[in-house]
């Protein structure tokens, strides 16, 4: 359904296994929409919006996904390869991740408050100015993930694992750590640490 400004309305729809690869969506907007096995895959989904949906088993490798919106979304066994959230909507950004690989993604200068990444391979991804306050990192991989000038307050990392995080240079006030994983916030003084 169209409206009067051109805009597709798709509400409370699922799709299942369609294959958007190397396409461009334009003038969506997906409202309560469930998305199963779909492919993403450089496809081209700048200034669509993305409300209260769920993408399940999706690839999104290489998506362009400038000025889309993305609110109250959930990623659930994703594939979300190299895609750039920094260009995302910034009014429209809340995400919940899990079982999902994110390696080198970018979530420069965004906010992320109270984000969830549940069980994420996170490698190479960067956070650099971004603000995590608040967020969770369970159980995910964050090997090579960058953090410079990165609001960390109260951020979860106390199951994350293989992170470089260099305290002088992150806002980091009441982020909870494991004993097991502080290694990662020493890494700049090339200790020796036995486990």
């Amino acid at each position: 359904m169209k409206d009067d400004k051109g805009v597709v309305s798709h509400q409370d729809k699922q799709f299942v296994n369609v294959n958007y690869a190397e396409k461009r969506l334009e003038n969506r907007e997906f409202i309560n929409c469930e998305f199963v096995s779909c492919d993403f895959t450089k496809s081209d989904l700048r200034n669509n919006d993305f409300v209260d949906c769920t993408f399940r088993q999706c690839n999104f490798t290489l998506a362009l996904i400038d000025g889309a919106g993305f609110r109250d979304i959930s990623f659930i066994g994703c594939k979300i390869m190299g895609v750039n959230f920094s260009r995302c909507n910034s009014f429209m950004f809340s995400f919940t991740f899990q079982d999902c690989y994110m390696d080198y993604s970018s979530f420069l200068k965004t906010k992320l408050r109270k984000t969830i990444f549940n069980n994420c391979s996170l490698k190479e991804a960067e956070f650099s100015e971004a603000d995590l306050t608040n967020a969770e990192f369970i159980n995910s991989d964050l090997a090579g993930a960058i953090f410079s000038n990165t609001n960390l307050e109260k951020c979860d990392l106390r199951s994350a694992r293989n992170f470089t995080l260099d305290p002088a240079s992150n806002k980091m006030k009441k982020a909870k750590f494991s004993s097991g994983n502080l290694a990662g916030l020493l890494t700049k003084y090339n200790l020796d640490i036995e486990y």
